[in-house]
């Protein structure tokens, strides 16, 4: 499995994560200009629909025939210019997005699901932002798919690092069962970075036990995806260099905050 993936520019929908390569999460990019229109059936897969910017009309009809409309979703110019809005898409769903700005860029992930939950737009009070850490891994943390909708896999946010700070820090992982403190979930970041010349890094490693090891360390520029099937994954900003990623969670469990911190550097939490 190639854990990044180097952006790649192209209008249309851009399957990055295709079905299949994680066990649970896919990921696409949606890129429309103002009256170009997208739609898909769901199938036997959940979707959180992540506007990155732009305005789009989402039409869905779920599978018992129920039509809704959510209008003028979005709004922001960048993932810098505020909080997300999220659109949960239930499984078995068909939907259609019209872009109704000059552009439209948005994410779509997805996981097998039978939940039987209402699509659901995700914002303003829907989406909450905690600033998380402090001096130098202090970072604003946006949550909008969580238990405010019962999916049965999809959690999922975005993240905002200022220059230089760290985020997934200290570095934790989840990819054991052991409840009620950690359990088994993949895991994939979006990233962007603003100015867009600008980059950072990100250490992925898995626990000294683990049989099926690894530690690589990533540069990650704008527009870049990695994938976390395990392992530890804490990300760090360049100088100078805001750095975004929207972060969605899938598996068996479904449990924001089911994560162990790396005992060697878990110490920082209460210096």
């Amino acid at each position: 499995m190639e854990r990044l993936i180097k952006a790649q520019a192209k209008e249309g929908l851009q399957q990055i994560v295709p079905t299949g390569v994680m066990h649970f999460l896919d990921f696409a990019r949606l890129s429309l200009r103002k009256g170009q229109r997208h739609s898909t059936k769901a199938e036997e897969r959940e979707s959180v629909l992540d506007v990155f910017s732009g305005i789009a009309s989402i039409a869905v009809e779920t599978v018992n025939g129920q039509k809704q409309v959510f209008s003028d979703v979005g709004a922001r110019a960048d993932v810098f210019s505020g909080p997300p809005v999220m659109v949960y898409l239930p499984p078995h769903s068909s939907y259609e997005i019209t872009a109704a700005s000059e552009e439209f860029d948005a994410g779509i992930f997805s996981a097998p699901s039978n939940a039987t939950a209402p699509p659901t737009l995700l914002a303003g009070p829907a989406v909450t932002a905690k600033n998380v850490g402090r001096d130098n891994w202090q970072r604003t943390v946006y949550s909008a798919l969580a238990e405010n909708v019962a999916a049965e896999r999809l959690l999922a946010g975005e993240t905002l690092n200022p220059p230089g700070n760290w985020s997934s820090f200290p570095p934790h992982k989840h990819d054991r069962s052991n409840p009620p403190n950690e359990a088994v979930l993949e895991e994939i970041y979006f990233f962007r970075t603003r100015p867009a010349q600008g980059f950072g890094l990100m250490w992925t490693y898995t626990a000294a036990d683990d049989p099926e090891g690894f530690s690589t360390v990533f540069v990650i520029e704008d527009g870049d995806t990695v994938l976390l099937p395990k392992g530890y994954h804490p990300v760090v900003a360049a100088p100078g260099y805001e750095l975004h990623y929207t972060w969605v969670l899938a598996g068996e469990e479904r449990r924001y905050g089911a994560w162990a911190d790396d005992p060697k550097h878990a110490w920082v939490k209460n210096a």
